[in-house]
């Protein structure tokens, strides 16, 4: 009986001793894990504007064939180059320029054939009420795509204010008398761009000639 009740404590004993040993011991919290970083989203690159060459154009003739005036052809492609040139600067638009004379008829039936080019008829005459009888006039008209209305037209004369007109010189028919009416024509060639582009308000800033 004894043995019994021995045994029986013994028993007893070594089922407390788990119990009592994870009562005693000390619980450890496990360490939070590490946050798993969240990835920065990248910046979304700004497209680049890409620059837009404009619809609108310009198309440059001249009549070379004026039996009356009879110029140079110098004289015409000095002029046009001036306009050409300042559309060029004063607008976005792209400027054609025909190296072929172009009559007053060509240049209304290109208008009417075009959807999107302005044509710029150009012209040289004598000033009729000039005091000498070689000053020259660059006469332009500008003529709407589709419709060939004109939209603006206008007078360019060979001097620096282009207030009326100037006795060119020298008067003699040396090759320095036609390269100085060529630098004359292409300035009067870039006051018509000049006008042309106010009109059409299409016009920046451009250089003044000093």
């Amino acid at each position: 009986m004894k043995y019994r009740v021995l045994a029986s404590v013994v028993i007893l004993v070594f089922c407390a001793l788990p119990v009592l040993a994870q009562s005693g011991r000390r619980q450890t919290k496990p360490a939070p894990s590490a946050p798993v970083p969240t990835p920065t989203p990248e910046a979304t690159p700004t497209p680049k504007k890409e620059d837009k060459k404009s619809d609108l154009l310009f198309f440059l003739g001249a009549d070379r064939n004026d039996s009356y005036a009879n110029f140079p052809y110098s004289y015409y492609d000095a002029a046009l180059r001036g306009c050409a040139d300042r559309l060029r600067a004063g607008s976005s638009a792209g400027v054609d320029v025909s190296q072929q004379p172009v009559s007053r008829g060509d240049a209304i039936k290109k208008a009417k054939a075009e959807t999107n080019s302005y044509v710029v008829y150009m012209k040289l005459t004598y000033d009729s009420m000039a005091r000498s009888y070689d000053e020259i006039i660059l006469e332009f008209v500008v003529f709407a795509p589709t419709t060939a209305k004109v939209a603006m037209s206008g007078r360019s004369y060979l001097n620096s204010n282009r207030a009326g007109p100037l006795i060119v010189g020298p008067t003699g028919r040396g090759s320095t008398s036609i390269l100085y009416r060529e630098q004359l024509l292409k300035q009067a060639g870039e006051d018509a761009g000049n006008r042309i582009l106010k009109s059409l308000h299409l016009d920046i800033e451009v250089p003044k000639h000093p």
